[in-house]
């Protein structure tokens, strides 16, 4: 019996690290998905998969997911290390209705990267309107370069481009990225029809833009949010960013008290708003403002409620509806 015993323990060790070991090799570091894929295939060059959500399954943490030719790619959920990217083969679409395109809830230490992509929430058309085109809950940072984010309007201020929230200290960068017709009214504060960057409770915010434009947005084309309890600072700097047509806001740093949100605008264009081109709230809200081109919006610059805005001498602000283009709480020489 002993013999008997030790023989199945041998057998049953052996069959458990063979099954551990295929379930090992079948998540690849680089996997590709393909308009005409299948997400039975193994994600190879040669046998790609359908779908990111297909392919995410067989990719391992830290590799990439690989656009092989155009196509729909699907809504995915992300909780680990990845890179999504499309390379210049055509259209990578994620297109929604009723629900985010891409949801991060990653762990605190994993970069994710989303490269060439287009976001569809079907705004303008017969379906429901999709949520956010990219909603970042928990993870270093995000990686969003090359992009093109439209159509998320859903209703009740659910609509936006993109919602970064994280609930532990995160980074964001987005470059060379559209971001057009997103938003909806009835949501708290105005809601953000482009990019809303608001940590969580537990969360801290550092945002990067450049090379962005946020085009005909619902509400605040960019708003920096510090409302939540218990979350940390914001700080958001903008270079080479046009926020264009918007019905609320262009640019917006929003705290009352501390934590403090910060944001630092170089060679950006705000124009042709429905409110203000830039626009500081609250006790604990600064902006410095450089470089910059402040036209065409209902009020140009301004602050509230104890806020700071400080513009160099080198702005641009004129051409606002009714010649009110505000005025800043300093300004200062550039150095």
């Amino acid at each position: 019996m002993t013999k008997i015993g030790n023989s199945f323990s041998i057998l049953t060790f052996a069959l458990l690290s063979l099954l551990f070991a295929g379930a090992a090799q079948a998540q690849a570091t680089r996997t590709w998905v393909s308009g005409v894929g299948d997400d039975a295939n193994p994600c190879s060059r040669t046998a790609p998969c359908k779908t990111f959500a297909g392919a995410i399954s067989k990719t391992a943490a830290g590799g990439e997911i690989n656009v092989l030719d155009p196509g729909g790619f699907g809504a995915v959920t992300i909780t680990k290390a990845i890179t999504i990217a499309n390379d210049g083969v055509g259209t990578a679409g994620i297109l929604v209705s009723g629900t985010n395109g891409v949801v991060v809830a990653a762990g605190v230490n994993d970069v994710v990267a989303l490269r060439g992509l287009d976001f569809d929430g079907l705004g303008g058309g017969p379906s429901a309107f999709g949520l956010a085109g990219i909603q970042f809950n928990s993870g270093a940072a995000l990686l969003i370069d090359n992009c093109k984010i439209y159509g998320f309007q859903a209703p009740g201020g659910a609509g936006s481009g993109i919602n970064f929230q994280p609930t532990t200290a995160a980074k964001l960068w987005v470059t060379d990225t559209v971001i057009s017709n997103n938003g909806s009214t009835g949501g708290a504060l105005g809601g953000s029809g482009g990019i809303l960057v608001q940590p969580q409770s537990g969360g801290s915010a550092t945002a990067h833009l450049e090379r962005v434009q946020i085009l005909n947005s619902f509400n605040d084309a960019l708003r920096a949010d510090g409302s939540i309890g218990g979350a940390g600072a914001t700080n958001v700097e903008l270079n080479q960013v046009v926020a264009d047509g918007g019905g609320g806001n262009a640019l917006v740093a929003a705290a009352a008290a501390a934590p403090k949100v910060t944001m630092m605008i170089d060679d950006t264009t705000a124009s042709n708003n429905v409110g203000y081109g830039v626009r500081a709230v609250g006790a604990s809200a600064t902006i410095r403002l450089t470089r910059s081109t402040v036209t065409g919006n209902g009020t140009g610059i301004g602050v509230s409620g104890g806020g700071a805005l400080i513009s160099y001498s080198n702005n641009n602000v004129s051409g606002n509806v009714g010649g009110n283009d505000g005025s800043p709480s300093g300004t200062v020489l550039p150095k």
